[in-house]
């Protein structure tokens, strides 16, 4: 059949099984919200309030289902605008697909009016991008950037369509979705030499990270793990893989990561390390990182294996299946003495001290999980309440913990608990925590949660200050507070009440206690505005370049 340009997007949209689209028109776009107009009952179009925000959404909707997000953007300032969530997703492998729309291809180059090199920009920050230059090539173009988002290491991929295109005819056949297979090749000797290397080990630790949440599944490590009887520790983008509460769970690692974990992996004679990159957050000095370890890496980009720190033994796949192909040839033991002195370690992990005539982080996050459940889905901006929402929360579920890890985006939080509350429907709860820096940044968002009556409920960790840059200048700079205390006297509830939402202000435990329990009712978005003192520090913490020996625990 013949079809325009815009009609062919529809179709194969629809045909790749997509629902949903966040995004923000513009005059490049509009064949293409015509189109989507017409066709509003196959697809639902969620319009934010900045093409930023409409791309975070893109990405929460992403994370919280493992399905592809897709958001839409008009030439110009509208793709630009796009530029910081692209990157987001591509540092933390998150399946995306952008489009944007261009001037017509007889004004490319020419600099028209709103006109942006989008492709060259997004060129380092997208797993690949395309632009349409035929009407002819917008479907099977289309098409592979959902086979590419979806398929190995996964990623967005951004898709220019010029004006012209989406105007012009051609003869469009429908395709069913590729089925996207992840092949895993592997050297069964190397498998064999990785079960050998943990037959042998004495003190074996796993420290695993996003990629076995991105990988076919997770029950091959808790099948490891439970066959070994070795402990495991993960990375920020990890947490939720094992639950809070799991015995072989050691918790968080790294800069902000427990004393145990850390010095688990400071004395292990084995790391196997799954799904993660040595990150500058965790191998906080590359050359000191598991000094006294045999380095195993499982990892599906062949790019990362030993990359950031030197390995023994590399083995590039698909976690899930070279786990499986491992399992066969690794002992069933238990561990008891590495397991024991673990354990005594713990008992000197950083313990923060309640009160309750002033809020404590670590209480506001315990309540919330009370109150909230463990079926929750917890979404956070970037600083220290992130930290301590890592730290604290007891999140039980794979997809259960969404954060900008990779690139630290603050402004993160709303636009992805806004892409999840759309993605799991008004029924589930979403929980947003953030601080004020953070918040400060995206908040017009708050516009989009009213306009779509999307009962999200946003934790304000306010202490008045950009915490975790102060934190930094407390312990680094001799105190010399450059440009963190930003003297605002922003209302929050004054504004959500503005914006159409409801607000609460708590200053002790009791209060927030109540006002959460007030928001759990609400149909709407609530902003719950907590005030906690300046000075409340994340610990434990390790500098950067630093190991278990520069451990700062109070």
């Amino acid at each position: 059949m013949i079809l325009n340009g815009s009609q062919i997007f529809v179709e194969v949209l629809a045909e790749q099984g997509v629902d949903t689209i966040f995004g923000y028109p513009g005059g490049a776009v509009l064949n293409l919200y015509d189109e989507l107009y017409k066709n509003s009952d196959r697809i639902r179009h969620i319009l934010t309030a900045h093409e930023q925000g409409a791309s975070h959404a893109a990405d929460g909707y992403a994370r919280a289902t493992g399905r592809t997000g897709v958001v839409l953007a008009t030439s110009g300032p509208g793709a630009t605008n796009l530029v910081t969530g692209i990157a987001t997703a591509y540092m933390d492998s998150v399946p995306m697909v952008a489009f944007t729309g261009n001037v017509a291809t007889s004004l490319l180059g020419r600099d028209s009016f709103q006109e942006a090199y989008i492709e060259g920009i997004t060129m380092p920050i997208t797993k690949h991008n395309f632009t349409v230059r035929k009407v002819e090539d917008l479907a099977d173009t289309m098409r592979a950037a959902f086979r590419i988002a979806q398929s190995g290491r996964k990623g967005p991929v951004l898709v220019d369509i010029p004006k012209d295109v989406t105007a012009n005819s051609c003869e469009f056949t429908h395709k069913e979705p590729e089925l996207i297979r992840t092949v895993t090749r592997y050297n069964e000797e190397e498998v064999k030499e990785a079960a050998r290397l943990i037959n042998e080990s004495e003190r074996p630790i796993v420290y695993f990270g996003g990629g076995v949440r991105s990988a076919a599944g997770c029950q091959p490590l808790r099948d490891l793990l439970e066959k070994t009887g070795m402990p495991a520790t993960h990375t920020l983008m990890a947490a939720g893989v094992l639950g809070y509460g799991e015995p072989h769970n050691l918790g968080m690692l790294g800069m902000h990561g427990c004393y145990a974990a850390n010095k688990a992996i400071s004395e292990a004679d084995l790391v196997i390390a799954v799904g993660a990159r040595f990150s500058d957050r965790v191998a906080l000095n590359p050359n000191k990182f598991a000094s006294k370890a045999k380095i195993i890496q499982i990892d599906i980009d062949p790019s990362e294996l030993g990359k950031n720190v030197d390995v023994d033994l590399a083995l590039a796949g698909d976690a899930s299946y070279i786990l499986q192909a491992i399992l066969p040839y690794v002992e069933k033991t238990e561990h008891k003495i590495w397991m024991e002195q673990i354990r005594e370690w713990q008992r000197n992990d950083y313990h923060p001290k309640d009160s309750f005539t002033e809020l404590k982080p670590h209480q506001i996050i315990n309540e919330i999980c009370e109150q909230a459940g463990p079926e929750a889905v917890y979404v956070t901006d970037v600083g220290q309440h992130q930290m301590w929402a890592a730290q604290y929360l007891h999140h039980t579920k794979s997809r259960g913990f969404l954060t900008s890890g990779g690139l630290g985006t603050m402004g993160f939080g709303y636009g992805a608990a806004i892409g999840a509350q759309v993605a799991l429907g008004n029924d589930h709860r979403v929980i947003m925590l953030t601080g004020d820096g953070s918040f400060h940044m995206n908040l017009n968002e708050g516009c989009t949660a009213v306009s779509y009556e999307l009962p999200i409920i946003t934790v304000i960790f306010d202490n008045q200050v950009l915490g975790m840059v102060r934190q930094w200048q407390t312990s680094f700079y001799g105190k010399r507070y450059s440009n963190t205390d930003p003297q605002r006297r922003t209302d929050f509830v004054k504004l959500a009440e503005a914006f159409g939402a409801k607000g609460y202000r708590a200053t002790n435990i009791a209060e927030f206690k109540a006002a959460f329990a007030d928001a759990m009712k609400q149909k709407g978005p609530s902003w719950i505005d907590c005030r906690i003192g300046k000075d409340e520090k994340v610990l434990p913490m390790i500098p950067g370049g630093g190991d278990i020996n520069d451990i700062i625990m109070e």
